[in-house]
């Protein structure tokens, strides 16, 4: 009595596209962002995130907000980030192998300074944010939740909005401590429309709204040797480690639509419901380490991702539900350890190298995923990276720093198994190469 099983698709996809109108044009999003897929900043694309946790740049609102109290001057910092990815998929029944070569094109602000003079304290009170807009700040929420008969892959594509806010502050000899806020946004759309069997519209009322969610990361740094020997040199000198602390964050959007057919379905009409998730980033829990010479450091981070809690998260998606499916046969993931290396030196006194390395693990436990066909694979990344700073200004009062940096992430091969719709399987073996550039321009006050 409910119609066709074929207008009750193309009432769903009225829904769905409509919505779409009120969030963005529909792109190849991820389950990601450029914080843990590349890194924020040229320094942290340089270096594959090994020293982010010590960096004083504004990036540090996401990766360890304490260390914006490493310089305590003010900063306005501007960069782009142009991510290139070659992923592929092949398999005997694709006409290419090549899943997406779609880039991500980031424009990049952030300031960071130091309200403690609002107080009558004195005490240094650091504030810092930075934001990420993608395809060079012309698209601001970029999404797609799909499922896909020729695989698509979990972390790359066009990157959401990125947002994040923090302050920090010294609290003993050495020890400072930060609390930044990731902000994402859940959207939910309400449709209401008279429609005809040929799919022409009337009456149609639709309502919007997008509510930000805010997520927190925690940060603390130790300067080893101002904690434990402040008045002498021991061997606890130049040394420095780190913690922090990632809740999980994700974007959503919920369509709840009512169509009713001349004719075909009367009042109250069909009712659909979408609801799906976007650009998940785990929980995480991060430490690092780094020795700091006479001009150069180095060091390195571990970091632990909580991946599995992707599974129950999937459970509430209406179009990633595996509901249907045999519970040994859905979609799993794993928790990932993540290990980073890297080091800097300083040429003199105004040019610096870097590099990283890092090995990361893919969460995707699951290589048959019926209708949704993930695939993600294990990657090695390597980054270079070099600073200059310009000291000659004649206007300015601080030098003014150029970062620019330089990232290859190669996808390992893995053997997937992929299912359409209809349950027929293709063996298909994933891999792909990435590179990506940053560039950004500092200026201190």
């Amino acid at each position: 009595m409910f119609g066709s099983p074929r207008f009750a698709v193309r009432a769903l996809s009225l829904a769905i596209a409509t919505a779409s109108v009120g969030f963005s044009g529909i792109a190849s999003a991820s389950m990601g962002n450029i914080g843990t897929t590349y890194g924020v900043m040229p320094i942290d694309v340089a270096t594959a995130q090994s020293l982010s946790m010590f960096n004083d740049q504004v990036s540090a609102t996401y990766y360890n907000p304490a260390a914006l109290t490493r310089d305590d001057r003010g900063e306005l910092t501007t960069g782009i980030l142009h991510a290139e990815q070659e992923l592929r998929s092949a398999n005997p029944n694709a006409s290419g192998d090549v899943v997406s070569s779609s880039p991500s094109q980031h424009v990049l602000v952030g300031m960071k300074t130091n309200l403690g003079s609002l107080t009558r304290f004195g005490h240094p009170i650091y504030l810092g944010f930075i934001a990420g807009v993608e395809k060079y700040g012309k698209e601001m929420l970029a999404f797609d939740s799909q499922t896909s008969n020729s695989g698509q892959f979990l972390q790359y594509g066009k990157e959401p909005l990125f947002l994040n806010l923090g302050g920090a502050t010294p609290i003993w000899r050495g020890i400072s401590v930060g609390v930044s806020a990731r902000i994402t946004l859940d959207a939910t759309a309400n449709l209401d429309a008279v429609s005809t069997l040929g799919g022409e519209t009337s009456r149609e009322r639709l309502a919007v709204n997008a509510e930000p969610q805010v997520k927190t990361i925690i940060g603390t740094t130790v300067d080893l040797g101002s904690t434990f020997c402040p008045e002498s040199n021991c061997f606890l000198q130049g040394w420095e480690t780190a913690f922090t602390y990632r809740t999980k964050s994700s974007a959503s959007t919920a369509v709840d639509s009512n169509i009713i057919v001349s004719q075909t379905i009367p009042d109250p009409g069909l009712s659909l419901v979408v609801s799906t998730i976007d650009s998940f980033q785990p929980e995480t829990f991060g430490v690092g380490a780094q020795y700091k010479g006479d001009g150069w450091r180095v060091g390195g981070s571990v970091e632990q991702q909580n991946w599995s809690e992707l599974s129950d998260e999937f459970k509430g998606d209406t179009i990633k539900d595996q509901s249907t499916i045999p519970a040994s046969s859905r979609i799993q993931f794993d928790d990932t350890i993540i290990p980073r290396l890297g080091a800097e030196y300083d040429l003199n006194k105004n040019f610096s190298v870097r590099g990283g390395v890092a090995y990361e693990e893919s969460p995707l436990k699951t290589t048959r995923n019926p209708e949704i066909n993930y695939l993600d694979t294990d990657k090695i990344v390597v980054g270079l990276g070099i600073s200059a700073t310009y000291d000659r200004t004649r206007l300015l009062a601080y030098p003014v720093r150029l970062d620019l940096g330089y990232q290859y992430q190669k996808l390992q091969e893995r053997d997937f198994t992929l299912v359409d719709f209809d349950g027929n399987e293709t063996a298909a073996t994933a891999d792909g190469d990435v590179h990506v550039i940053s560039g950004s321009v500092t200026l201190k006050f």
